[in-house]
């Protein structure tokens, strides 16, 4: 199955740097974009990566879509078949931005499949669904309940999770707009948070850092790709 990037999120400016020897991580958002774009399965708004808390051999991938869902919508919320997401990466020692490893991800039946770590088929904007390979888990997308438990797939040290979650992602948008107009010049401390109440289709990922290589550091960066 072949596929086209049809969006492309880079953590922090073009490509961001982990570092999987502490815990320090970076992130970065993008909630609203052209209204056929925004709310969409391969419309993504953040993209995290860090050590686990709780097991430092781990890393964890984030990636959350469809932004700005209010609680009744959420009910109804799910994720697009004709959509793969993809995590790209760049292990190599030059930090090339070219993609070493990917961890492709398909909805399907109610289903969550994550393929790899593995080397793609193809680099650069479109990709090709590496589903012929055994490293894969899967897992029931949860469902949207208040308090439900959530159901994680375990499979090859690689833990899957999918279905919604609160917006993690915190910004004041209204005191931005007043910064950008010139009628403030700066944050107010606390803040309010213009997301509070909104949710996100969310997939999460913790999976030994060792199957990413035995390098220091990693350049990492999400894509999302439309079944052509």
């Amino acid at each position: 199955m072949k596929l086209k990037s049809n969006l492309r999120r880079v953590v922090i400016a073009l490509i961001c740097s982990v570092a999987v020897t502490s815990g320090v991580y970076l992130i970065a958002a993008d909630h609203i974009d052209a209204p056929a774009v925004t709310g969409k399965s391969s419309d993504i708004t953040d993209f995290y990566a860090f050590l686990s808390p709780s097991n430092y051999g781990n890393l964890v991938f984030v990636v959350n879509t469809q932004g700005l869902l209010a609680p009744s919508a959420t009910s109804a919320a799910t994720f697009d078949s004709n959509v793969m997401l993809e995590i790209n990466i760049d292990n190599s020692a030059t930090k090339d931005a070219i993609e070493d490893l990917v961890i492709q991800i398909t909805f399907e039946g109610g289903k969550v499949q994550v393929y790899g770590p593995v080397a793609p088929i193809q680099t650069g904007l479109k990709s090709t669904l590496v589903a012929s390979i055994n490293k894969k888990v899967e897992a029931a997308i949860t469902t949207y309940a208040g308090g439900a438990t959530p159901i994680i797939g375990n499979s090859n040290n690689v833990q899957v999770f999918a279905g919604p979650r609160d917006d993690p992602f915190f910004f004041d948008l209204n005191q931005y707009k007043k910064v950008i107009a010139g009628t403030a010049t700066s944050f107010n401390n606390p803040g309010d948070d213009s997301f509070k109440g909104t949710n996100v289709m969310s997939v999460v990922i913790e999976l030994p850092r060792s199957l990413l290589g035995t390098g220091s550091s990693i350049n990492t960066w999400v894509t999302s790709n439309r079944k052509i």
